[in-house]
């Protein structure tokens, strides 16, 4: 029951008024204790007063007489007596119904404020934008503003009174009616979406929040049919978005992703659902101030284009080429922005590699002009020598020019280049390393007889090779495993089309490495530069790998290397052999490759150069090529043709998923799969894992046509027991 301001708790801090009923209650009392006292003084009086005089009197008469008197001073007594009792009661009578009518007054006025309070309440449920009803607990409509009648779609007379059930038809078998029957029995408050059904077949979506009153159930409804639509449109925009190869993606002005869409899960490697919400700063970035300075000149400017460095969830570096756009809200004011971004790394790698072979080949210019000017400056001064010696007789100046002599004919052999036998190069090589180096370092050597020769500068080829042992011993301070070993190579068109630099012919392999420390590829991109160098002040000039690469250019070869943190790095130096015939040899060795029946091979690489340019062989010579980019791709793929691929070629080291890992569940789902692994790096540790994970064959990269299809061949041809190498 509601409060009225007499009944008001004296704790709220205002003035108390006395109930109307109080004082009737004490006047009531008053008066039974007022006829209580008169009754016993009454009694009193006459038992102790009768008594009195007939003790006192003994005159009947006199007696009589007194007894009037007695009697009439009682009633006089007793009079005045009720007469000041009733005056104080009339007068607390009299203050109690001043309270009662002031009570009253105030009734009245709350009465009369909670009419204009229900009337605000009652005028705003009519006059809202939403849905609001009141439905009893026989399930009839009690209550509905204009905007529910709307909402329905029918005349309010036609739902006033009437039951749900009767006003739609099939209402109780709706998830609405679920809800509200909850509400009703359980007096809890709920909220859900739902579908409804108009009479005239058409549909609406209702965001429905039903709360229980007195009633019965108060129905909130907002119409969110045209959201819905609009929500539709987005994602139908959206699965436009991801046809897109481009990273799409919107982020708020906080940098929280707000739309990211299957190009960018393809480019970044994480999915949608793992992102939206999170910062992109955090998220790509490693070094957030490109980023930052980018961002601010698409607040100022509107957008921004340009090229910056973003993190994949491997962790591999890429760059990518971006257009950002600032988006605006309907008042023009600043609301997200949406950027599109292209992966460019291996466009850039490629710059960078034509650069580098720019700048090496500089070099190899530069070298190659001081070698002929330096001739030019002995030539004259050896000349000179002989004529001197036939106008000379004294021995002691004749020993002077013999020595002359020899110093000038050894500093043309620095750069006249001659015959050169490999085997004998790393011989010397072998030899030096095993009297200087520390005994921690052990030194394997594996040098063919039949290694074809070289032409070039032997001093020169002796100062690259024994700087790249000096590398390779410094990056293992704590020992290890240093490798010298050469090997005769044929480069045909497809392998050079995988190396920039490098041109078909018959070279001579020499191999250089280690089990150091490794370098990051950061460190691998710069390694060639002049005065680069990762070593203490005073260690190093930075001009060792740059000097020998300019020395290899100049005699007509190439340098790769291949290195990772941690597991050391191996240097192949590719010399043009002086063998004649060559361009005759690739074409026999061409003609001698057995060529394929149409077997389809499954060629796993993350690299898209070493990919295309092995289908391109592979095809040439009669096989059906499938392309994985990593071990997760080539699983999916294998398992859906897994009973027509005969061979599967993989490489060792890939983001995702692994050789040896991708081995292993392809091996799962066809025990009997041929598989052959391929790497550069690490090659015996790989050549275990290879074998440890159940494949066939191993085949060393940087590998020729011929040696791929012969390896292949023999793959299909045999069945291999042990694990072959090539």
């Amino acid at each position: 029951m509601e409060k009225t301001p007499a009944q008001t708790s004296p704790g709220a801090g205002s003035s108390v008024s006395p109930s109307p009923a109080a004082p009737v209650e004490r006047t009531r009392a008053r008066a039974w204790r007022i006829a209580g006292l008169y009754g016993v003084v009454a009694l009193l009086w006459i038992y102790f007063s009768d008594n009195a005089l007939e003790a006192l009197v003994h005159d009947p008469v006199m007696l009589v007489h007194i007894g009037m008197y007695k009697g009439i001073f009682f009633v006089l007594v007793t009079t005045f007596m009720l007469f000041l009792m009733m005056k104080r009661t009339f007068g607390e009578t009299e203050e109690s119904y001043l309270a009662l009518m002031a009570s009253d007054d105030e009734l009245r006025q709350a009465m009369a404020k909670l009419a204009r309070s229900e009337q605000r309440y009652r005028s705003t449920l009519d006059n809202s934008l939403q849905g609001c009803q009141i439905i009893g607990f026989d399930w009839v409509y009690l209550y509905l503003n204009e905007a529910a009648v709307q909402q329905s779609r029918r005349p309010r007379e036609e739902l006033l009174g009437r039951t749900m059930q009767e006003c739609w038809p099939g209402f109780s078998e709706t998830t609405v009616f679920e809800m509200l029957r909850r509400c009703l029995e359980e007096r809890k408050p709920f909220q859900g979406e739902t579908e409804f059904t108009f009479l005239d077949g058409g549909t609406g979506v209702f965001d429905v929040h039903a709360q229980p009153v007195p009633e019965g159930v108060f129905v909130l409804s907002i119409d969110v049919t045209e959201r819905k639509k609009s929500e539709m449109k987005l994602r139908e925009q959206a699965a436009l978005l991801d046809c897109s190869r481009d990273a799409i993606l919107v982020r708020d002005l906080e940098h929280h992703i707000l739309y990211w869409n299957r190009g960018a899960e393809m480019l970044y490697g994480w999915r949608a659902a793992e992102v939206l919400g999170r910062s992109i700063e955090e998220l790509l970035y490693r070094d957030p101030t490109a980023f930052r300075e980018a961002t601010a000149m698409v607040k100022s400017q509107g957008e921004w284009m340009g090229e910056i460095e973003q993190h994949r969830q491997d962790g591999r570096a890429i760059t990518i080429e971006g257009r950002w756009t600032l988006v605006r809200d309907e008042s023009g004011r600043p609301q997200s922005i949406f950027a599109i971004n292209t992966d460019v790394t291996e466009r850039k790698t490629l710059e960078q590699q034509f650069l580098r072979a720019q700048r090496m080949e500089s070099i190899g210019t530069l070298a190659g002009g001081i070698a002929h000017d330096l001739n030019n400056v002995l030539s004259p001064i050896l000349m000179s020598i002989e004529l001197l010696r036939m106008q000379e007789k004294d021995p002691r100046r004749q020993n002077i020019l013999s020595t002359i002599e020899s110093s000038t004919k050894r500093g043309a052999e620095m750069v006249r280049q001659v015959e050169v036998q490999p085997r004998h190069l790393l011989r010397e090589i072998e030899k030096i390393v095993n009297e200087t180096f520390l005994k921690t370092i052990r030194v394997s050597c594996d040098v063919p007889a039949d290694l074809w020769t070289v032409t070039g500068d032997p001093t020169q080829l002796h100062q690259v090779l024994l700087n790249l042992c000096v590398n390779a011993r410094d990056a293992m301070p704590e020992g290890g495993l240093l490798s010298l070993s050469a090997e005769n190579m044929m480069v045909d068109e497809s392998f050079a089309a995988m190396h920039s630099g490098s041109q078909a012919g018959l070279y001579v392999l020499f191999r250089v490495s280690d089990t150091g420390c490794g370098m990051s590829p950061e460190v691998v991109e710069r390694i060639f530069e002049p005065f680069f160098t990762t070593k203490e002040v005073g260690k190093g000039t930075g001009l060792g790998l740059s000097t020998s690469m300019a020395i290899i250019k100049s005699h007509g070869g190439f340098v790769r290397v291949e290195s990772e943190p941690g597991k050391g790095t191996v240097f192949r130096v590719y010399v043009p052999a002086g063998v004649p015939g060559t361009h005759e040899q690739m074409h026999q060795a061409d003609a001698a490759v057995e060529q394929g029946n149409g077997e389809l091979v499954l060629v796993v690489d993350d690299e898209a150069a070493v990919r295309q340019i092995t289908r391109q062989t592979l095809e040439a010579f009669g096989y059906h090529v499938l392309l994985a980019a990593d071990g997760a791709e080539a699983s999916a793929l294998f398992a859906t043709r897994k009973d027509e691929i005969d061979v599967v070629i993989t490489d060792m080291m890939m983001p995702v998923m692994d050789g040896p890992a991708t081995i292993q569940v392809l091996k799962r789902m066809r025990p009997d799969i041929k598989i052959i692994g391929a790497s550069g790096l690490n090659v015996a540790a790989l050549t275990s894992k290879a074998a440890e994970a159940g494949a066939h064959c191993f085949i060393s990269k940087p590998f020729t046509a011929e040696n791929l299809l012969s390896m292949l061949r023999r793959t299909l041809d045999e069945n291999a027991h042990g694990l072959r190498t090539g």
